[in-house]
């Protein structure tokens, strides 16, 4: 069977010859906007389907701060905010969810290769750390830009009988707590961010190689179906603590009553302290029906909008 030769190519279409096993940097505007948009489109449908498992991961996350003792499952979460808040608080704060995975989901799909083949330049090899390293770098990066929009998305998804929308929740955010208050969580954030899309993405791009070398599998629905529900696996037992941790950060106002957190470390701090090691995976379960199905839907879906659009596949 013929080993896979994209993984010597660029990603860009344009800049798909390759010179000496070194891919070329010519692309141009539109191949550009292709490969950063075939990445924000593909997340921002998964994002718009799993939604609903978000709003309730956020909720579980919220549960005994500060305490320990018998937590709600999700799916009597999942009855409970039916019955008391209606099936259209399952889709609260989805308008920001779908902004920032758009911009989010582009800069972290779409900067990954781009890493890649910068440090396969650099250092002649594009081995499993240097994908780690590459996705962490896109996912940090596309994190800091915009946080304020996920700090929007969950003081949403928290509060159903706010009566105003996206637009006034944000002034009253800067109005009362000041522009900094939009990048509450910024630490943890990206660390969840650097983590998981350095796990999706190296994993994903690995359990091809793997899958591709030592299986009759090729390029194609059944490969990236396996690798992206082995990716979406991984990616949710290493973030989950760090995806609490950042939930709390951004759901607290600065105040100095007892039980603020200065900073995520502190924060981790806290809950081990008082809620026990199980307090870093609430809503373990929901991250999990989240993002297993969100990876899979995802990858499944750039690869197949990749090759419509002529890009080599990840």
């Amino acid at each position: 069977m013929n080993s896979k030769p994209s993984s010597q190519k660029s990603s860009i279409p344009g800049s798909g010859k390759v010179n000496n096993g070194k891919p070329s940097w010519a692309a141009s505007p539109s191949h550009v906007f292709y490969h950063f948009g075939t990445s924000g489109l593909s997340i921002a449908v998964a994002t718009g389907v799993t939604h609903p498992l978000d709003v309730l991961k956020v909720r579980l996350q919220m549960q005994l701060v500060g305490q320990k003792g018998p937590l709600i499952g999700m799916g009597k979460l999942f009855v409970q905010v039916l019955k008391n808040e209606g099936p259209r608080s399952m889709y609260l704060g989805l308008t920001p969810a779908l902004t920032r995975s758009v911009v989010y989901g582009g800069l972290r799909l779409g900067l990954y290769e781009p890493t890649k083949y910068v440090c396969d330049w650099a250092f002649g090899s594009t081995n499993i750390f240097v994908k780690i390293a590459s996705g962490a770098f896109a996912g940090g990066f596309a994190t800091a830009l915009t946080n304020p929009v996920e700090v929007l998305k969950v003081r949403l998804q928290m509060n159903p009988n706010l009566g105003r929308g996206p637009i006034g929740e944000l002034r009253r955010i800067v109005s009362e707590e000041g522009v900094r208050a939009l990048w509450k969580g910024v630490g943890p954030a990206m660390a969840r961010a650097a983590s998981m899309t350095a796990s999706q993405l190296a994993t994903y791009d690995e359990s091809k190689r793997i899958l591709i070398k030592w299986t009759p599998l090729e390029e194609g629905f059944h490969l990236h179906l396996i690798s992206s529900m082995v990716a979406g696996t991984v990616s949710t037992i290493i973030t989950a603590p760090m995806d609490m941790i950042k939930t709390r950060l951004m759901l607290q106002r600065e105040s100095k009553e007892a039980g603020s957190y200065k900073n995520g470390f502190h924060c981790a701090y806290q809950v081990l302290r008082t809620e026990g090691p199980r307090g870093l995976y609430k809503g373990g379960l929901a991250i999990f029906a989240r993002l297993g199905p969100q990876t899979t839907i995802t990858f499944i879906l750039v690869e197949k909008l990749r090759k419509l659009a002529g890009l080599n596949a990840i």
